[in-house]
């Protein structure tokens, strides 16, 4: 029988062992090292925009214009003008520190009793979070300073929140890396008793992590990245890396406690968990492709970065991976935890028994067990239906008992539309023709107090600061920007030859939104599209793949509802120190959908595979379904609940949309592995019968793909090389 693909690299790197792992070592160090040399690239304010936002900051870039990271702080007192001495101290170490710039008088409270200071910090604004230190540290003194008079200070700014951010993503993602590392391991201790056996699948999961880190720093200076993107890959990394390489030396595991010798049971499992591996690992990364139709710049970052590093582990699943058990033979029990150990190889021996027993009234009773499990999912995603998504704004993203929350709400509260103005950017072939100037002096006294005019007559632009009402980011403050933008700006440049658009915060995060809006039809066309002619392709059953995408959708739909619950009604918010927030962060939905799809076919097709195997030997479709899933039990078992444990740890991290992202992923794969797997895959596939199999007369030029392997003579690995005794 000719050899798939899987099997072929698995046996080659089998007979290279030195080569094989000798090639990874260096591939990692060298993408570590190479990607380190070069550094990463994150994106821009100007590239991050879209719409009339993006236009806008597109104009200021081009002119050379770099718009100043500017600061408020607010000093407060108990009376009227009680903060006056308080305010000049203060003014006085803000220019002390040699890092502030343009340092405006104090403005007042309507009440009297809170004054603002507004300044800028020197330098480039993207290198305004690594200067602000100095200015931190004068507002604290300042801070401890008046608590004892009844003078309170509060400061928020683009620097300081950028400075903030960055090093809460920091902390996170330190704090991610040191526990869900452990987490995995513990579980993977609990699964196969020997410490090899766990730390084997961990390290290649680390080592594929750190290559595509290196990679990725390369590809940032063609796509420039955000922040964030190194979060998530480290989260896919781990979670997929671990789960590719457990699928494969499980089958191998219970291929030698079956009784077959080394090289047979490591020649099945490359030839069918292998394979499942590629499948999966070629499906996860075309899904995440998807994200490349979203026309934004954050998700194409997404999908570079998930696409390398499911590639890399995929990689090292299929190659490196059976030439480590090649070599180490009967030492992978090495390590043997002795309690641990006899439940391992117990479950190995006889997989999946309580899979078995889930089972029996599932295939007796298919219909009942099919209609409760969909009604189950489809309760837990009825709160999706009000799902309400906006760009959540630092305030929400920190929790509102934090610091930087907090000053924002203040300063907000008595001065609105300070933190957050609306920007009008205006570019004309003279920008100080008399027409032009007229307009821009009219727009500037329309938008009230506070409203700022900058001209750049050598650039030919005009900014004027527009502030917004409310909170500068509610209802109050939507219905004022678009009112700027659909009936004020344009009135006021009525028949001229210029250009001017409106940006600013609160316009990124619409235009933001209404391109994720636009988005979203293209990315979930193409990942059903390809989803269905892979599985298509793989299995020649139009039955599989149809009911493949809609237990996806049912996944999808049941996290949107459990995210909807929590984040946007508070239901049970405060059970992972997180609180009710009224929205969904913007990128969220898609973002999830997307990783859904393209994660939930891990198990997909490491499952489906296994029956399919079954029904080629010659078993009826019950059977099969029985044969399959008990013996896929314990693999899809402890891939789970390492996802889903990977997944809980960013579910409590500080960042909003990193809590949302954990416990929106997390939920939908424990609902993917137990509800869909145990409950309503088999009850579907037992009712559906034999139209499980049967390619139409349309599709059976499809090649025919083998999910069994042969067993092949024994021969050794390599010459001279002893094959590893039985076990």
């Amino acid at each position: 029988m000719r050899r798939n693909l899987a099997a072929r690299l698995g046996v080659w790197s089998a007979h290279h062992r030195k080569a094989a792992i000798l090639g990874w070592l260096v591939f990692v160090v060298l993408a570590t090292v190479i990607g380190g040399a070069v550094g990463t690239v994150t994106a821009s304010d100007e590239e991050m925009g879209v719409g009339d936002s993006g236009r806008a900051a597109e104009i200021l870039k081009d002119a050379g214009i770099d718009e100043p990271a500017g600061e408020l702080v607010m000093v407060g007192a108990r009376t009227a003008d009680g903060w006056r001495d308080a305010a000049a101290d203060l003014s006085k170490a803000l220019d002390a520190t040699g890092e502030v710039r343009g340092l405006k008088a104090p403005l007042p409270s309507e009440d009297g009793k809170d004054a603002l200071l507004r300044f800028a910090i020197k330098g480039p604004s993207d290198e305004a979070g690594d200067r602000v230190q100095p200015v931190l540290d004068a507002v604290d003194k300042a801070r401890q300073d008046g608590a004892g008079r009844g003078i309170s200070v509060h400061q928020f700014g683009d620097a300081s929140s950028e400075k903030e951010l960055s090093d809460l993503l920091a902390d996170d993602l330190k704090k991610a890396e040191f526990t869900a590392v452990p987490l995995a391991l513990g579980i993977l201790l609990i699964a196969f008793g020997a410490v090899v056996a766990a730390l084997l699948p961990v390290g290649l999961a680390l080592t594929a992590c750190v290559a595509a880190f290196g990679l990725l720093s390369l590809a940032s200076h063609q796509l420039h990245l955000f922040e964030t993107t190194y979060s998530v890959m480290f989260l896919m990394g781990l979670a997929v890396g671990v789960d590719y390489c457990l699928f494969y030396l499980r089958r191998e595991r219970d291929e030698r406690a079956a009784g077959r010798d080394a090289e047979t049971a490591l020649r099945i499992a490359a030839a069918t968990s292998g394979r499942a591996v590629l499948v999966s690992g070629l499906t996860v990364m075309v899904a995440m492709a998807g994200m490349f139709l979203s026309g934004l710049l954050l998700f194409k970052g997404f999908a570079v970065a998930t696409i390398l590093v499911v590639c890399v582990a995929m990689l090292g699943s299929v190659t490196v991976l059976p030439a480590l058990l090649a070599g180490l033979g009967d030492r992978i029990d090495a390590g043997r935890i002795p309690f641990l150990n006899r439940r391992a190889k117990k479950g190995v021996h006889a997989s999946g028994g309580l899979a078995g027993k889930v089972l029996r009234p599932v295939l007796a009773r298919p219909k009942f067990f099919a209609v409760g499990a969909a009604v189950l999912l489809l309760s837990l995603a009825a709160p999706a239906l009000g799902m309400k998504t906006e760009q959540l704004g630092l305030e929400k993203q920190f929790g509102s008992d934090a610091p930087l929350s907090v000053a924002y709400q203040k300063i907000t509260d008595e001065f609105p539309g300070g933190p957050a103005p609306a920007r009008v950017v205006v570019k004309a072939d003279d920008i100080g023709a008399r027409p032009v100037r007229d307009a821009l002096d009219s727009l500037t006294r329309k938008a009230g107090d506070g409203a700022e005019l900058t001209v750049h007559k050598a650039s030919g632009v005009a900014e004027i600061a527009v502030p917004l009402p409310g909170t500068g980011t509610d209802a109050e403050a939507k219905k004022a920007l678009h009112q700027l933008r659909d009936d004020t700006v344009p009135a006021a440049f009525e028949g001229m030859d210029v250009e001017a658009y409106v940006g600013g915060d609160l316009a990124s995060s619409e235009d933001f939104g209404d391109q994720l809006g636009r988005g979203i039809v293209p990315v979930f066309a193409f990942i059903t599209a390809v989803t269905f002619l892979l599985m298509l392709f793989c299995f020649r059953s139009v039955v599989i793949a149809v009911t493949s995408i809609a237990l996806n959708l049912l996944s999808v739909g049941a996290a949107y509802g459990v995210m909807t619950a929590v984040f946007q009604h508070g239901w049970g918010a405060e059970l992972i120190g997180s609180e009710k927030v009224g929205a969904i962060e913007n990128w969220m939905p898609l973002f999830v959908l997307v990783v859904l799809f393209g994660l939930s076919m891990d198990y997909h097709v490491f499952v489906v595979s296994r029956i399919r195997e079954s029904r080629d030997r010659g078993m009826d479709n019950r059977a099969a379904i029985r044969e399959g899933i008990t013996r896929t039990a314990g693999a899809v078992t402890g891939a789970a609940v390492i996802m889903v444990a990977v997944f809980a740890v960013f579910g409590t991290l500080s960042m909003q949309d990193m809590q949302q992202m954990g416990v929106g992923l997390g939920v939908a794969v424990l609902l993917d592995a137990t509800v869909v797997r145990m409950l309503l895959l088999p009850s579907l596939m037992t009712l559906l019968g034999e139209r499980n199999w049967h390619t139409p007369r349309y599709l059976r030029w499809l090649p025919k793909i083998s999910h069994e392997e042969a067993e092949p003579t024994a021969r050794p690995y390599a010459h001279n090389s002893p094959v590893p005794s039985g076990r």
